[in-house]
């Protein structure tokens, strides 16, 4: 049964719950408040009768002594009767009002003498006429007065003051529930908002939007609420970003693995015609072993260069603990220098300018990595410029960072391609074969091993100037 009642509450909605839970505690307190009013007023009651035959108990005692005993009746329903105790009886003094069964008075007498006191007051219940408060006192010595006052008149009084708490707190209740019960919900309907757009969270489809519609609305909640509203909308910030996140990881995931399976495609196809084509020379034309050999060898350094570069740029993703970086003293005034030269040697058809400080600059890097990029850089302005374009390289120094410019006077890069420039296996010139326009890798791979290294690449570019800038903390 208890089980039953804990299923059925927790069935309940919060709102209705707490409002029961009010009722609960309001009834307790009622009981409470009423138990205290109603033992303090049948006290209050018992001590006002409790006086008023004391003072009736005045006269009586008089009457006593002048006469002998009491004659009339003071109050209509009252007892009174007069004993002589002697030697542990107690003997009614005759003639006497009293009902037919004395024995609660002669008790009360003789409780008196035995007691020794003043008075003594009692409550019993009278055979056949209800409760009554007696009242015992001494009038001399050996003769006791026993008064006797119907308590139905206070039984009255608290039945009717019983009943008007019952009713009284009756309606109290059910106000307060149902006012309670109101007030509640209007102070919960923030948090069933929060439900309602929880319930829309879960509606959405992530697979073309990352971005979540919906958001708790401000109310008059009051501060706690506001702290769980404002709690939860960050909540929802960061689901935005983390699902922002995941999802142009997996775009880009799936446009990478496309882009590679398009990139190793070719190499592939060009080693295994090759390979054919070496078959049916080795067995009719020896003459094109050489050649096709030659060939092979070339395909395979090209495909061998860009899963160099695949995995070069999946272990700088991978944000691992080491990263692939060998970190020495180096002058970048002098990496540059050697970047420069080796890019006169192998371009002597593009005028190169080199410019840099009197004094070395000393970073800690990774030259290789470094030299990777600045090649990078040199060899893409080589291969997208016409022959007679200049180049320079321009090596400065801050108080926070250094820097290495390397600009050429080309047709520039236009406004759309410069915003994905640094893709992978993204090309300006979709015109270009892949043995001359490369894979498309070398600023990826060039913006993320300067990002290893806590630096920066930016893109200026116009007709006629276009600038590669690498920013590397000092």
């Amino acid at each position: 049964m208890i089980s039953r009642f804990r299923e059925a509450f927790g069935r309940l909605r919060l709102g209705t719950r707490l409002a029961l839970g009010l009722g609960v505690l309001s009834l307790v307190a009622f009981a409470v408040v009423g138990t205290a009013l109603s033992t303090y007023m049948r006290d209050y009651l018992e001590r006002q009768l409790s006086e008023q035959m004391k003072l009736v108990q005045v006269t009586q005692t008089a009457d006593v002594k002048k006469r002998g005993n009491v004659h009339g009746e003071p109050y209509w329903g009252w007892y009174t009767a007069s004993y002589e105790v002697s030697d542990g009886t107690a003997e009614l003094r005759r003639p006497a009002d009293v009902p037919a069964d004395t024995r609660e008075f002669a008790a009360a007498a003789q409780a008196l003498a035995d007691s020794g006191s003043e008075d003594l007051v009692r409550t019993a219940d009278i055979g056949g006429k209800g409760a009554y408060q007696l009242r015992a006192c001494a009038v001399e010595p050996g003769v006791v007065l026993v008064t006797a006052a119907p308590m139905k008149d206070i039984d009255d009084t608290m039945r009717q003051l019983g009943m008007v708490q019952v009713v009284a707190f009756t309606l109290a209740l059910l106000v307060l529930v149902v006012i309670g019960r109101a007030v509640l919900r209007r102070g919960l309907r923030p948090l069933s908002d929060m439900a309602h757009t929880a319930r829309g969270i879960t509606s959405h489809d992530f697979t073309e939007s990352a971005r979540l519609p919906v958001r708790a609305d401000r109310g008059n909640g009051g501060p706690e609420v506001e702290e769980l509203r404002t709690a939860f909308n960050t909540m929802l910030e960061h689901i935005d970003e983390s699902l922002a996140v995941r999802t142009e990881a997996e775009q880009r995931l799936r446009r990478f693995v496309a882009d590679a399976s398009h990139e190793l495609r070719t190499p592939l196809m060009s080693v295994r015609g090759y390979a054919d084509l070496f078959q049916y020379a080795a067995a009719n034309e020896p003459a094109e072993r050489e050649k096709h050999l030659a060939r092979l060898r070339a395909e395979a350094a090209r495909m061998g260069i860009l899963l160099d570069d695949l995995l070069l740029l999946a272990r700088l993703d991978a944000a691992q603990a080491e990263v692939p970086l060998r970190l020495v003293d180096t002058d970048l005034t002098e990496l540059a220098r050697e970047a420069a030269d080796a890019f006169r040697a192998g371009h002597p058809d593009h005028e190169l300018t080199f410019t840099a400080g009197p004094d070395p600059v000393r970073l800690r890097l990774d030259p290789l990595r470094i030299r990777q990029v600045l090649d990078n850089l040199l060899t893409n302005a080589a291969v997208h410029t016409p022959a007679g374009t200049k180049v320079a390289v321009e090596v400065a120094v801050s108080s926070s960072a250094a820097a290495v410019r390397v600009t050429d006077a080309g047709p520039g890069i236009a406004a759309t391609d410069q915003e994905r420039v640094f893709d992978r296996f993204y090309r300006v010139d979709k015109a270009r074969t892949r043995d001359r326009g490369g894979s498309g890798l070398g600023l990826a791979v060039a913006l993320s091993l300067v990002q290893a290294h806590g630096g920066t690449v930016e893109l200026t570019s116009r007709p006629g100037a276009t600038a590669f800038t690498i920013r590397i903390p000092s």
